[in-house]
């Protein structure tokens, strides 16, 4: 069988949640929302599983997380900090976070050498959605032409109903490719509408529109440009201590550059998890309703 890593980005400080979420227990016997993850990912045929943390969080992550697994899966661990920088290159010093999803991945670089998926440590994506990935990623692949893939979500079916949220929106031609993501920072639900919340006023959304949650397939060819694109960034932006280097942006990059085609796979299902406190008890309710 092809071997398939499946890369989880667990180092968030979930400063809107107001804790680590990504080892909070919210399952009915003490489950992570990523042991979900991980057992849809074993039953998918996922091979391997990295894990990105902090070095803060080794010893409890090895605990709870890593320790249940060890046995089932490869598993490895690589770490994201503030000082994980070119040689030269300082962080800002009110910098307090890390520099967000592109920069987690390239922290694994030296981890991963066959295709691979992406996911986010707190977020409950569905069986469905790794078998879809799983197979994608089992395809033939080339970096002559290379094709990435996404989960696609249906915006509606990804909200909060305590607050806004960061939707990463696409747009797709006739193939189901993507074209572009456009970071949308302040979508709510007010009634039976939604809106992202702009400076200049309301922009109304249909909920249907495909959104990024941050489950993605690549191959090595990824990290081709990754490195290169993060000294760019930091040239541009470390004066700014709240600044990220997001995945939509490196995949827009490979996008308008002719690097590579980002296939959208449409997924029906709920996507769930803890922005806020006060999403805690509608996921507890929903997770009662899965195995691990």
């Amino acid at each position: 069988m092809k071997k398939i890593t499946l890369l989880i980005l667990a180092a968030g400080m979930g400063s809107r949640y107001g804790g680590l979420k990504q080892l909070d227990e919210l399952g009915p016997n003490g489950e992570t929302i990523m042991d979900y993850s991980i057992h849809d990912a074993i039953a998918a045929g996922f091979t391997k599983a990295v894990f990105v943390i902090r070095k803060s969080m080794k010893e409890d992550f090895t605990h709870q997380i890593l320790s249940k697994y060890l046995h089932k899966i490869e598993c490895e661990c690589v770490y994201q900090e503030l000082d994980a920088l070119p040689e030269g290159v300082y962080p800002h010093p009110e910098r307090e976070k890390p520099y967000g999803t592109a920069h987690a991945i390239l922290m694994a670089k030296d981890a991963i050498h066959e295709p691979f998926a992406v996911i986010n440590a707190d977020d409950f994506y569905s069986r469905k959605a790794f078998v879809a990935m799983a197979d994608f990623l089992r395809q033939p692949n080339s970096n002559e032409n290379p094709i990435f893939a996404m989960i696609g979500y249906k915006l509606k079916n990804t909200l909060s109903y305590h607050g806004t949220v960061a939707r990463g929106v696409c747009k797709a031609n006739e193939k189901r490719e993507l074209i572009s993501i456009t970071e949308m920072t302040k979508i709510q639900r007010d009634g039976n509408t939604i809106f992202n919340l702009e400076e200049s006023g309301k922009i109304k959304l249909t909920g249907d529109e495909p959104v990024s949650m941050n489950f993605w397939g690549f191959t090595p060819y990824f990290f081709t440009f990754l490195n290169d694109l993060f000294i760019d960034f930091l040239k541009e932006n470390n004066d700014n201590p709240k600044s990220e280097f997001p995945i939509p942006a490196i995949v827009n990059h490979f996008i308008t550059n002719n690097l590579a085609t980002i296939k959208i796979i449409d997924c029906e299902a709920e996507w769930f998890g803890v922005t806020y406190q006060a999403d805690k008890k509608r996921v507890m309710e929903k997770l009662s309703n899965f195995e691990v």
